[in-house]
């Protein structure tokens, strides 16, 4: 089975994270960049750029790693990002 979701952390202009859940990373970010569609935390600050993504067969995995990574402190985060 092919992934078909991803839950992504992107860092934003002002230097803080932002972490997500989609269903096309290149769609997401392009919204997250330019469109209103992007997320209320990211339309300020803007631009944004993806740091980490991980894939998952199924939406509940990625949120149930998304609410994981949510829980993270900035410097755990951050090494998540450092990881290849």
């Amino acid at each position: 089975m092919s992934s078909d979701w991803y839950v992504y952390i992107l860092t934003c202009a002002d230097g803080t994270l932002y972490t997500g859940v989609t269903t096309d990373l290149t769609r997401r970010l392009e919204e997250h960049n330019t469109s209103p569609k992007g997320a209320k935390y990211t339309r300020v600050r803007r631009p944004v750029v993806l740091v980490h993504q991980e894939a998952f067969d199924t939406r509940s995995e990625a949120c149930i790693r998304e609410a994981a990574i949510k829980k993270l402190t900035r410097e755990e985060k951050m090494g998540l990002c450092k990881k290849p």
